[in-house]
């Protein structure tokens, strides 16, 4: 390298190094105000000071309103074939068409011994639950006819002095005397429902 060449590396260099020196501006914190006045102070919540006697009396109103309110499901029916029929409409989950049996302890659960025996024999019981008609625990049974599924309801404590008929919308049926208790059986218009009828009869012990 001749001495152009050096001084020529030299000026190089020293460029970049006046280029390399960069003033970085210190870096300067703003001043925070200051808050400690202008703080809004937060309210201290006190202890209610009403007596004991005020939240018991608003738990009673509050029941009150409950129980009116629920007051309002239950129905008056002119007869027992009006709930009877009525009872349908707040079971759909009974009327499906299945060749599904219900277990022995599901059926037993439904028809305790200490109200009645049931001899189921060989007939499809598909549905087994107690329910409530008049204010009594009443065993609701479904089995499957040709037509569908056919509603038999055991009331070991609703004494009938008859026969009687019932008529709905797509169903028809029979309230029937039994001891001291009724059957009611329900099924589809297209149903005969005697043979249902007398299985029912034969198979059904009250117990209490």
């Amino acid at each position: 390298m001749n001495h152009d060449d050096d001084k020529k590396m030299q000026a190089l260099d020293l460029r970049i190094a006046r280029a390399l020196q960069i003033d970085v501006p210190a870096l300067v914190m703003p001043e925070l105000p200051d808050v400690d006045d202008k703080v809004a102070a937060l309210p201290v919540r006190r202890r209610s000071k009403a007596p004991l006697w005020f939240a018991v009396a608003a738990t009673v109103v509050l029941g009150l309103s409950i129980a009116l309110r629920m007051s309002s499901f239950f129905v008056e029916y002119d007869s027992l074939a009006d709930e009877v029929l009525a009872h349908l409409d707040h079971e759909p989950r009974s009327l499906v068409v299945t060749d599904v049996p219900v277990s022995d302890r599901r059926l037993q659960r439904a028809v305790p011994a200490s109200m009645a025996v049931f001899d189921r024999d060989e007939t499809l019981i598909t549905y087994a639950n107690p329910c409530i008609i008049n204010g009594k625990r009443v065993p609701h049974l479904v089995v499957q006819g040709q037509h569908g599924p056919i509603t038999i309801l055991l009331m070991p404590e609703e004494k009938v002095a008859e026969k009687t008929p019932l008529d709905g919308a797509t169903v028809h049926g029979v309230i029937l005397p039994v001891g001291e208790g009724s059957i009611a059986i329900i099924g589809p218009r297209e149903e005969a429902l005697e043979p249902i009828q007398e299985n029912v009869r034969a198979s059904l012990t009250w117990t209490t």
